[in-house]
């Protein structure tokens, strides 16, 4: 038995713990009444949540819990909440076109909603957040498109990829100027020059022989006025609009080695109504043309308005691939990318 005598301070009159530092006594407090009726209560709590929810781990799983609660029931419960309020919409928004969403402010509403979730689950990773891509990623933001950004073009492009393996994917093809040496490495320095020179305040008056390179070599995809062709993905090069830079090093690398950029198909990973929302929210970014866009275009009559598409179920990979890169080869239309993937797009020049 310990003979150790109970010690009162005589300042507080409390019982000290017989410790001390540097004349320091250790006083022993009880704890706070209320304090310990709180653990109390914590205890019986915790016992009684044990009891009535999916708590311990047992041989085949966990306990089920009185209330036969678990959160799959909880999300099943949820999902089916949003599948109710979305069918209200569905049926008419899968029968409709295009022009005939586009006119109905609340089919409109309902696809934008459903594409801007769409995008940032599937296509912000390559596209950003806001859609205005990086360096390797198109802007889908602006108006300057590859293959077109009508709402077709924008759907086939997202639809099917860019050097996807779907057998509708766009493909166009960059030469590798240098590295295959069909051009000397001074020849791609006059032609990148010549192509710098275009959308600069200088003029192109200067780059004789840089014009007469581009004219033998790149004219053919770029055209004489070096505006590019939609028919085959080739770049407009006398904009400032660059996919992979527009310093004199990163054009001169689209010319000398190309690029080869991918985007995925979303046919079979996302389903139509997903993909068509997914185009109307794209198209209506800034940069779509024709029905619906934000700045009106006159567009013939004979321009295709998409409708529906083939059914797929998958994260929407179609950002439209906007690429204004000489040497891109994601395509300016659809491209949303949730795996990552090259957002390169193989176009005729670097831009």
């Amino acid at each position: 038995m310990s003979d150790h005598k109970k010690e009162i301070d005589h300042v507080t009159g409390v019982e000290t713990t017989g410790h001390e530092w540097d004349g320091l006594k250790e006083l022993n407090n009880p704890l706070p009444r209320w304090w310990v009726w709180v653990w109390v209560v914590t205890i019986i709590w915790a016992v009684g949540y044990w009891v009535v929810y999916p708590a311990w781990p047992t041989l085949s799983g966990h306990t089920k819990g009185t209330f036969g609660w678990t959160q799959y029931k909880e999300l099943e419960a949820s999902q089916a909440e949003i599948f109710a309020r979305q069918s209200q919409y569905l049926d008419k928004f899968q029968a409709a076109s295009y022009d005939q969403i586009s006119g109905d402010p609340e089919l409109y509403a309902f696809a934008q909603a459903g594409g801007r979730a769409l995008f940032k689950n599937n296509c912000a990773l390559c596209h950003g957040s806001g859609a205005e891509g990086s360096k390797g990623y198109p802007n889908l933001n602006d108006d300057d498109w590859l293959w077109g950004g009508t709402l077709a073009d924008i759907e086939h492009t997202i639809r099917y990829g860019i050097r996807s393996s779907h057998d509708e994917a766009r493909v166009s093809q960059m030469p590798s100027f240098g590295k295959d040496a069909m051009l000397e490495k001074e020849e791609i320095e006059k032609v990148v020059d010549y192509v710098l020179s275009l959308s600069s305040d200088e003029g192109s008056a200067a780059y004789a022989e840089g014009a007469e390179i581009f004219a033998n070599n790149c004219a053919s995809c770029h055209g004489e006025d070096a505006k590019g062709g939609r028919d085959f993905g080739a770049p407009n090069l006398s904009d400032a609009i660059w996919l992979y830079g527009g310093e004199h090093e990163d054009v001169y690398q689209s010319v000398f080695n190309a690029h080869a950029g991918v985007m995925p198909n979303w046919e079979g990973k996302l389903d139509d109504n997903s993909i068509r929302q997914l185009t109307l929210y794209v198209h209506s970014l800034g940069g779509g043309e024709g029905v619906g866009s934000a700045v009106v275009e006159e567009v013939s009559q004979e321009e295709p308005v998409l409708e529906s598409s083939p059914d797929a179920s998958e994260p929407s990979q179609d950002s439209v691939v906007k690429e204004t890169s000489i040497d891109a080869s994601a395509e300016p239309s659809v491209e949303g990318v949730p795996v990552a993937t090259e957002a390169a797009t193989d176009e005729p020049a670097d831009k």
